[in-house]
């Protein structure tokens, strides 16, 4: 049976090729069975200039194959020509849905319809409702939240649309300068998009050599892999209307399948768990957060 559930593909947080992005989404347009697609250049500007001249076709074919396209704005505007480049995006008179990742972003869309990105701070109801009130469509919900809150911003959201985060490294804080480049003893203006170098994102040890975050540029994410799959059954009861894929350098195809097979109700979830923790193999899982843990930990 058909969930009327939405999956979702979050903006590529990572610095790919242009080349490699195109392919990327060309396939997800093809193959991938996912209803919403989010593009654009959420981490760093410096990314924007070689991503920007393939996103219209990206878009274009995403829209020949069925899908919702949103384009994403940045999570952290510091320049005049970052605002300016917002100014641009951030406008109703774009063909597709804005994803606002900044308050900068909801103030320039206020009134018109929009999307509440997860890099702005929804924790409780009246925040919730004055965004609705604002314009926006649809709200992705903060990757920290646990069960209990998240069960209530579904409960005010009263049918509204609302979204989590189920599948991916977490993006957990943003700074203005870039640790990426500084571990290269590179400096963030000249940091020759040493970030590159690492499609899911660079991993940092603690000094007793324990794997701890994961660096991204300006960006820091978790080491684990958030993986809500055995949840996804509680989220749907309680108000939640789409389910968040962060794109990671695995098989995205089949990690959409089995994400949808179990919002269909085809499939096992203990089967599903296993084949995810295969086709992902350069961290372990974790659903810490949603459990009120540390967002690390793996509740069975």
């Amino acid at each position: 049976m058909q969930s009327t559930s939405k999956l979702t593909l979050g903006p590529i947080l990572y610095n790919w090729s242009p080349e490699k992005k195109r392919d990327f989404y060309f396939k997800i347009a093809d193959e991938a069975p996912v209803d919403v697609v989010y593009v654009g250049e959420v981490t760093c500007s410096k990314r924007t200039p070689f991503f920007d001249p393939v996103i219209p076709e990206i878009c274009e074919r995403l829209e020949a194959a069925g899908k919702e396209v949103v384009l994403s704005t940045l999570a952290l505007v510091m320049s005049k020509r970052e605002q300016t480049e917002l100014k641009q995006l951030a406008t109703p008179d774009l063909p597709y849905a804005v994803e606002a990742n900044d308050l900068s972003a909801i103030s320039l869309l206020q009134g018109a319809p929009h999307i509440v990105g997860p890099f702005v701070n929804v924790y409780n109801e009246g925040t919730l409702n004055y965004l609705y009130a604002n314009g926006a469509t649809r709200i992705v919900l903060p990757n920290e939240l646990s069960s209990t809150s998240m069960f209530e911003l579904g409960r005010a959201a009263k049918g509204a649309e609302l979204e989590a985060q189920v599948f991916g490294r977490l993006p957990l804080a943003l700074s203005a300068r870039c640790y990426h480049a500084r571990h290269q003893n590179l400096s963030k203006d000249g940091c020759q998009y040493v970030c590159e170098k690492d499609p899911d994102g660079m991993t940092v040890e603690t000094l007793d050599g324990d794997p701890f975050l994961a660096i991204n540029g300006t960006q820091t994410m978790s080491y684990t892999v958030q993986n809500l799959l055995g949840e996804l059954n509680e989220l749907k009861a309680h108000g939640i209307t789409h389910f968040r894929l962060w794109p990671q350098d695995v098989d995205m195809i089949a990690v959409a399948q089995h994400f949808r097979r179990i919002l269909n109700g085809e499939s096992g979830i203990e089967q599903s768990f296993s084949a995810l923790e295969e086709i992902v193999p350069f961290a372990p899982h974790s659903n810490g957060f949603f459990h009120a843990r540390p967002g690390i930990d793996l509740v069975e």
